[in-house]
């Protein structure tokens, strides 16, 4: 990548996805604090005074991150899992697509949840995105009771749906660690300890405390 004449021909859009690519790079191995716009620069093979002309400040540019790569994750998520199909096909969908983009965006995924959580705003913006995935899973749950002719309070669709989002968090995580893992087979996984549970749940089968 270049400030040459062919970088400067390229569309504006694709200008900033490159400089967005540079810099997700840099802040998944540095974190926020650690990162200099000098090194995304650098990485970028751009000037500094470009980045921050196309971008903004070091700030502007990590929530461009986080924008981008929630965006990226949620799209892929949403794309996946059709209302139409059976509630099981739709988690193991959703849940393929999910460790789909961590296995392919180990850096975009390093930069959301390694490195936003820990700081603040950006821990907000995190909160906000993962509010939105959590509804997404108890939406899918609370469509699928409905059809069978079921319903649960809203409160235990919550519960349900934070237990699994945070479950597969954990094991992306893990996925994140392990570029040989497949993240196939870590979706199946997945799908394995949450469908068993979930299923029992559309079925209306709950656990109850032994009584003392």
């Amino acid at each position: 990548m270049s400030t040459g004449p062919a970088f400067k021909r390229l569309p504006r859009a694709v200008r900033e996805q490159q400089m967005l690519d540079s810099a997700v790079r840099v802040f998944s191995r540095r974190g926020y604090h650690g990162a200099s716009m000098d090194e995304i620069a650098e990485v970028a093979g751009i000037s500094k005074p470009m980045v921050y002309a196309y971008l903004g400040t070091k700030e502007e540019l990590f929530v461009a991150c986080l924008h981008r790569e929630g965006t990226r994750m949620m799209e892929a998520i949403a794309g996946a899992a059709a209302p139409d199909l059976p509630a099981d096909e739709r988690l193991w969908r959703g849940l393929r697509a999910f460790f789909g983009f961590v296995g392919a965006h180990r850096d975009g995924w390093a930069v959301l949840y390694r490195q936003a959580r820990a700081q603040q705003p950006f821990a907000g913006e995190l909160a906000v995105m993962r509010a939105r995935l959590v509804e997404v899973v108890a939406g899918m749950f609370d469509h699928a009771l409905r059809a069978g002719g079921r319903e649960v309070a809203d409160t235990e669709l919550e519960v349900v749906a934070y237990a699994l989002v945070g479950a597969s968090e954990s094991l992306a995580d893990w996925l994140a660690d392990h570029p040989e893992a497949d993240p196939e087979k870590t979706a199946t996984r997945m799908m394995n300890v949450a469908w068993l549970g979930a299923g029992q749940l559309l079925h209306g089968v709950t656990w109850h405390p032994p009584q003392e």
